[in-house]
């Protein structure tokens, strides 16, 4: 199958007019102009290897869209699915949180456990590549029998240190989350806490002891089977030092320049959220994507709460010459894979995987077409298809086959 007339994103360069042709879900060729024959028309759409997202905390969300509003796993696992592949993820690691946070009712470690099954035992029926990415809160040590148990039956795909103890990484300044929490509650409440009642809790937080033995454990384990590690809001050099010693790889959202300095320094990947990219600002106050972008400490840019902002941000960053369009999908592309092992996927190569987004970049970018191996996950009717059965759209089995391994 050709796919033809298309400005390609290569890794290195971009090819103004190119074609590509897809075998057995596969990139087995790259060209320069119109192709011998036309199956998928591009008309000069832009061509981009298919999203990588490492770190999306949608599906919580689309579990409990209100407080105690609790639907069925699968059910918001479809729905997210058909969104991510509309704007052109086509591998997502689905954030699940082991840790109770205030009233929800989903973060909860038998309630993660439930995720993650299900996540698994859905896999060959969703449209997109969905793997597990399991954020371990250092202060809840009853959570780590339940992730170690899932780490153990191939459940888990990426591992997270998650410390979100006020006075501390993203909530450093004390006074800033009590205004934070005081808005967000009367939105998510419908009351509004005192600051006496807030100051107490957060006491309480700060008392809690962290579980190094456990976190040790878990990290240890997901050492044994490759699984990688990341550490999360790290906010200064020393906390960097310390999670590159348990392990770590990948230095999620740090809130300093001198701790993303830090984890590079350390040959860690780091990951900033394109949602800041894209507002130009930390909702937290914390270090902005652009400066870290521009200082060249950032590596990744993920969805982190809404998924559109992934092609947006790397194609804002492109048009303002920030960073070359082709850096700037790396970050949302090929670098993820690498952070994860996924070397099949990420990149217009010969070899790779046939994951690919059909964008139209004529205003603001919007993706016309999403294929994953070669087939069709997302289409809007735009792009002319002819006549070949293996480009159809694809049709996910709905059966639910348990998946023990990625």
């Amino acid at each position: 199958m050709w796919l033809s007339d298309f400005c390609l994103v290569l890794p290195d360069r971009i090819v103004q007019r190119g074609s590509l042709r897809i075998e057995s879900g596969h990139i087995v060729d790259i060209v320069e102009g119109e192709a011998p024959v036309a199956d998928v028309e591009g008309n000069g759409l832009t061509l981009l290897p298919g999203l990588v997202d490492l770190h999306g905390d949608m599906l919580e969300r689309e579990i409990e869209p209100r407080p105690k509003a609790i639907l069925p796993i699968d059910l918001a696992l479809f729905e997210l699915d058909k969104r991510l592949v509309a704007t052109g993820v086509t591998t997502a690691f689905a954030a699940v949180t082991f840790h109770r946070f205030g009233n929800s009712e989903v973060r909860s470690e038998e309630r993660g456990r439930q995720i993650v099954t299900t996540v698994n035992r859905l896999h060959s029926s969703l449209l997109a590549d969905f793997r597990v990415h399991a954020r371990f809160e250092v202060t809840n040590p009853e959570a780590g029998p339940v992730l170690t148990s899932l780490i153990e039956a191939n459940l888990v795909h990426l591992v997270s240190l998650n410390d979100h103890t006020p006075g501390q990484g993203q909530y450093r300044d004390i006074e800033r989350f009590i205004d934070t929490m005081v808005e967000w509650r009367k939105l998510r409440k419908g009351v509004v806490q005192t600051e006496e009642e807030l100051r107490a809790e957060i006491e309480l937080q700060q008392a809690k002891p962290r579980s190094w033995d456990v976190v040790n454990d878990v990290a240890a384990i997901a050492r044994a089977r490759a699984i990688p590690l990341a550490s999360h809001d790290d906010d200064s050099p020393e906390k960097v030092e310390f999670v590159a010693g348990l392990g770590a790889t990948v230095s999620e959202f740090p809130i300093t320049l001198e701790s993303a300095q830090a984890a590079r320094a350390r040959g860690m990947l780091t990951v900033m959220g394109a949602p800041n990219a894209l507002l130009g600002r930390s909702h937290s106050q914390n270090l902005s994507a652009l400066d870290g972008i521009r200082a060249g400490v950032v590596d990744i840019l993920a969805s982190d709460y809404h998924p559109a902002s992934m092609l947006q941000s790397a194609c804002g960053l492109a048009a303002q010459k920030i960073v070359s369009l082709p850096d700037a999908v790396k970050m949302i592309s090929l670098n993820p894979a690498r952070a994860t092992g996924l070397t099949d996927r990420g990149s217009l190569q010969i070899g790779k995987r046939a994951d690919l987004v059909l964008v139209e970049m004529a205003g603001r970018p919007r993706v016309r077409g999403t294929m994953r191996s070669g087939r069709f996950v997302y289409w809007d009717g735009s792009v002319a298809l002819h006549g070949a059965d293996d480009i159809e759209p694809a049709r996910p089995t709905t059966a639910a086959i348990s998946m023990p391994s990625l």
